[in-house]
């Protein structure tokens, strides 16, 4: 998992399964980074080929934090089994999904909606 920071933007790039193992590693990824209002939460799931009910968890507390933080969280690049998973439990109504990171970032700038830092 490898994690990025750049302007008030926080990448997180999991490995190829979320379940209860790539859960805990998502989960201790997030709590590493101290929340600050404005911030942008992007969670790349483009390398994520299985996500399990254990893999919900750390999605739903981190979005959880995030928005008590004033940050906002999204999800991009979600692969069809994800996208199925967060579909059946109507998770693609709660959580923002974009296609790409380079959606995220033209949405972002055009909706003036972070500082850049």
């Amino acid at each position: 998992m490898t994690l990025t920071q750049e302007f008030q933007v926080i990448l997180f790039k999991p490995q190829t399964s979320i379940d209860l193992e790539g859960g805990m590693a998502l989960s201790e990824q997030m709590a590493g980074v101290v929340p600050q209002s404005h911030q942008l939460w992007v969670i790349d799931l483009a390398e994520v080929n299985f996500m399990d009910s254990s893999g919900l968890v750390p999605l739903v507390k981190g979005l959880k934090a995030a928005r008590q933080s004033g940050c906002r969280l999204v999800l991009c690049n979600v692969q069809t089994p994800v996208r199925l998973i967060l579909e059946l439990t109507q998770l693609d109504t709660v959580f923002e999904v974009f296609n790409t990171y380079e959606d995220i970032l033209s949405t972002v700038k055009n909706d003036s909606l972070l500082v850049a830092g």
